[in-house]
């Protein structure tokens, strides 16, 4: 049994942090109170003076796929082959030997979702996962978590530009809404003996169980991802969502959250020109749950309570960001009865700050994955 002792508890089940206790037991949190006798069976983590959140959680990431210190080599994490490649999965191409997996455990990031980029208009299949393990089947939270989706320039460029479908944005609708039509057949039909594994990858979207993750940037493939969601009845979350500050009250009104960034990152494209860190503020405040991503590597993974603390500078609630890297983050990613909040039952995943994680000068002082400390080993 683990004690972590006289924190400043960051719950998120609450509205403001409480000082007290977090008594863990095989991996799971078993009581949260103001104070917890220490008994002969029990380590003790002297946390007094100190910040306990949950583990931070990043939304949309490419860690352990696009590795770090690799180079000279294809692309990793796109299939450039064909536009449409939905039974690719995250799971067989993540290293967890990735040396960006120690940076993340060293910023206190515990969970992250990842998968295949965005060059293709059906990319294949995301996974949430934890940062802490040698073997990617170990650290599974959730797999397949998503599909993703890609509007915009990237898939246009890398089909378009060799006289292929997609070259427009017409074009890219067009092959996501055909895929759609055929796998809403398929289900409505009795395949109990006529399974195709091209099919197969889109069951659980369609039974409601995960969501489409959707690479969005210009307002106009919001709308569209939007559209095409609602014609399908499909779940949708708006990944990147760079001109969302300009259409919030549209985003609020269909229901669908935002994963939001990276905004630590060079302006590249045309569509991300208008990008910046008052996007999510202004989601938050307009009734939109809102998630926050480095899109690692784009933005180095370690930087993304930064990420959080540079929304608030720019207007979002400091409570709201604090949320959009923990619980609500969690919630998008539909592994909050597990991640996201310090609560009796979930998983003892969680970071000490020496200070709040917003400060420029704080540090990690330990990270707990599945009840033990992680870092610094």
């Amino acid at each position: 049994m683990l004690l972590i002792h006289g924190g400043l508890l960051y719950t998120m089940e609450d509205d403001c942090p409480i000082c007290g206790d977090i008594l863990i037991e095989h991996g799971k949190i078993v009581k949260v109170s103001e104070k917890i006798a220490k008994t002969e069976r029990m380590n003790l983590i002297d946390a007094r003076g100190k910040h306990v959140f949950p583990g931070f959680i990043d939304a949309h990431s490419h860690i352990g796929i696009a590795q770090e210190k690799r180079s000279g080599q294809i692309d990793p994490s796109n299939e450039g082959t064909n536009p449409v490649t939905p039974c690719l999965r995250a799971i067989d191409s993540i290293n967890p030997m990735d040396s960006a997996f120690h940076n993340a455990l060293a910023t206190g990031i515990t969970g992250v979702m990842v998968g295949p980029g965005s060059s293709n208009a059906i990319g294949g299949q995301f996974a949430f996962i934890k940062t802490e393990g040698r073997c990617i089947d170990d650290m599974i939270v959730l797999a397949p978590a998503a599909i993703k989706l890609a509007f915009g320039e990237n898939p246009i460029n890398n089909y378009g530009s060799n006289g292929n479908i997609p070259s427009t944005r017409m074009g890219i609708a067009s092959l996501i809404r055909e895929e759609f039509f055929l796998a809403r057949q398929y289900f409505a039909s009795d395949n109990t003996h006529q399974k195709t594994f091209g099919m197969e990858c889109y069951r659980e979207l369609f039974e409601g169980k995960i969501p489409l993750k959707a690479h969005v940037h210009r307002t106009d493939d919001i709308f569209t991802a939007i559209r095409i969601a609602k014609e399908f009845g499909l779940g949708l979350t708006l990944d990147h969502c760079t001109e969302g500050h300009l259409i919030p009250d549209e985003i609020a009104q269909s229901g669908y959250p935002a994963i939001v960034g990276p905004s630590l990152a060079s302006r590249t494209k045309d569509e991300v020109s208008l990008s910046d860190f008052k996007t999510a503020g202004i989601l938050s405040k307009a009734g939109v749950t809102v998630a926050l991503t480095t899109d690692h590597p784009v933005t180095r993974i370690q930087y993304l309570p930064l990420c959080a603390a540079l929304a608030v500078k720019e207007g979002m609630d400091a409570w709201a960001a604090l949320r959009a890297i923990t619980i609500d983050a969690a919630r998008i990613c539909r592994v909050d009865q597990r991640l996201g909040s310090l609560k009796v039952g979930k998983d003892a995943d969680l970071v000490i700050y020496d200070q709040h994680p917003f400060e420029i000068s704080s540090s990690v002082y330990k990270t707990i994955v599945n009840g033990k400390v992680v870092w610094p080993k």
